[in-house]
Formats: structure tokens, sequence, C-alpha cells
């Protein structure tokens, strides 16, 4: 009995040196991580609360004023035609441009995974349009697209008279009218589409890839000894097990289109009638041109809602996983 009660003690001495080491640990973790905390406070979220503060104010000159202006700014975007405009442009943007990558990025993906000669080479050309901005994406497709050069010159060499106008045609299709603007596909934004897709497509490719090359072959097998057809395995076997890279894709590549600014203002700006003005040339254009801060302000929030409406829900599901 004697022996034990020095024993006893030892370990009560070691538990408390491991707590008092743990707790040292944690410390000293915080103290490394708290200029990146203090950073992005002031830097991401108080110039979020500032800009935020901003759009509630009459500061819409060169003057600032400060003075409290309500829902005033907001007010005055969503009457007005040019935002209603960029609002419709976003959408379709946005939806076009996620359905083509998604469906053109599987189907580079599934061909990849043929195992096919030269498969690095053809991997590596897909992607290579990701190393580069949209600055010069825009430039280029820009004069791709110009109705008096570029791939124009080749239609009317093939006996097309009357070649698209691209980026500069103002129809709508259907055309309804909604509001101050008229409901509808702009042609014009067609071309930003292509252009864009040209540029993430590869990424696209690359994640469902990476995913098919995750599948277990033994699935595969295991239905085909049970008779099913390739169609059969893919739409039953691959496609269900691709959601999760889906619903990546969808995220990242709606982040980018709700508040995408360089590609169109190389290359179109806002075009003729607003056909392709996104929100993002038109708060740089309102603030830094018009010096109509508080209405620029109001556009970036309003920017920032419509990324937060896709990114949040995301993030909350990958939060209840986790616990789960």
């Amino acid at each position: 009995m004697a022996d034990l009660a020095p024993s006893t003690e030892s370990g009560s001495l070691t538990q408390t040196a491991k707590r008092s080491q743990r707790r040292r640990e944690r410390w000293i973790s915080f103290l490394f991580l708290l200029p990146s905390i203090i950073t992005i406070a002031v830097f991401v979220y108080g110039f979020i609360a500032w800009t935020g503060y901003v759009s509630l104010t009459k500061w819409n000159s060169l003057v600032q004023d400060l003075s409290f202006n309500g829902l005033a700014n907001y007010q005055f975007l969503f009457d007005d035609f040019r935002f209603q405009s960029d609002l419709r442009n976003t959408v379709v943007f946005t939806v076009i441009f996620i359905a083509v990558c998604i469906v053109l990025g599987l189907f580079l993906a599934t061909l990849l995974d043929q195992r096919i000669r030269m498969e690095g080479l053809f991997r590596n050309i897909f992607i290579f349009p990701m190393a580069l901005s949209f600055i010069v994406t825009g430039v280029v497709w820009q004069w791709i697209f110009n109705p008096s050069t570029g791939v124009n010159l080749f239609l009317k060499k093939w006996g097309i008279e009357e070649p698209p106008l691209w980026y500069v045609n103002t129809k709508i299709i259907p055309g309804v009218e909604w509001g101050q603007i008229q409901a509808g596909i702009p042609l014009a934004i067609i071309a930003v589409v292509i252009a864009a897709v040209w540029q993430l497509s590869g990424f696209t490719m690359a994640m469902y890839l990476a995913g098919i090359r995750a599948i277990p072959d033994q699935l595969r097998e295991a239905a085909r000894v049970d008779g099913a057809t390739e169609w059969q395995i893919f739409r039953q076997i691959i496609l269900p097990q691709l959601r999760p890279i889906t619903l990546s894709v969808v995220i990242i590549l709606g982040h980018i289109s709700l508040k995408i600014f360089d590609l169109i203002y190389a290359m179109t700006g806002p075009g003729a009638a607003f056909v392709t003005d996104m929100p993002g040339v038109y708060m740089v254009e309102t603030t830094f041109k018009g010096s109509h801060y508080g209405q620029g302000a109001a556009i970036a929030i309003l920017m920032l809602l419509l990324v937060s409406l896709l990114i949040i829900p995301y993030l909350i599901s990958n939060m209840r996983k986790e616990e789960a």
C-alpha cells in the first residue's frame, strides 16, 4: 500500500503536466494565428461593414457626405434600367455558363477516362486556358468575335453573307417586357459565355476526371457481370457517385460568375443597351468614374448577398456533415 501512494501522486503530476502543456500549445497556436485574425477582421469584415455603412449614406459625389440616407441607394438601383439589365444578364450568364461547363467538362472527363493515347497531352491542353487571366481571355475573344474581323472573315469566305454580330447584338429572346427591361436571353451574352467556358471547362473536366478515377473499378465490373450496359453503368453508378463533385463545381463556378468583372470589362464593357453589362462593371464605373460612392457601395453589398445565397447553404451543409 505504501508503494501505491507515490505511484498515484506521480500519475497525477503527469496528468497535470500534460494539461499544462496542451494549454500552452493552444496559446502558442492562438498567438501565431492572431496576426491573421486581426488582418482578416480589419481588411475583410471591417471593410464589408464600412461598405455597408456607406451604402446607407448620401455620399454620391466627390464631397464626402456620410449623413444617413436609409435605403434610398438600393431603391434607386432597383428602379434603374441598367441595374435591372445587370440582374437579368447575371442570371442568364450564370445558368448557361454553369450548365455548359458541367456538360462539356463531364464529356471530356469521360473521354479521357477511356485511357486514350497521349492522355497527358490532351489533359494539359484542356487545362491550359486556366493559366490565363480573364483579361487576356477577354482581349483574345474580343478579336475573335469582332464582327469585322476574326471568325466572321472565315464565315464570309464560306458564303455566309450576314455572319453573327456576336457581342454587339442587342436582340433579346424572347424579349418579354418586365419592368423597364426585356426579360430573356441577350444574344450578345452567348459570346461571353463561350469565352468563359473556354477558360474554365478544363477545370470542370479535371474535377470530374478525379471523381471518376476515384470510383472503385469493382463497382463497374460487378455491374457488367450483372449484364448492365455501359450507358446504364454511367447513369446509375458513375453519375450518382459524382454528385459531390457536381455540387462543388456549381458552387465554384457560380461564385465566379456572380462577381465576374475582368472578362466583361476587357471583352465587351457594358455593351450596347447594357446587353452584356454585369454588376461588377456597373459598380466600378459608378464608384470610380461617376463618384457615386453610396450607390457603388450598394451594388457591392448586393453582389455580396448574391454570392452569399450560393455559398452559405453549402457551408452549412458541410458543417452538418462534419458534425454527423
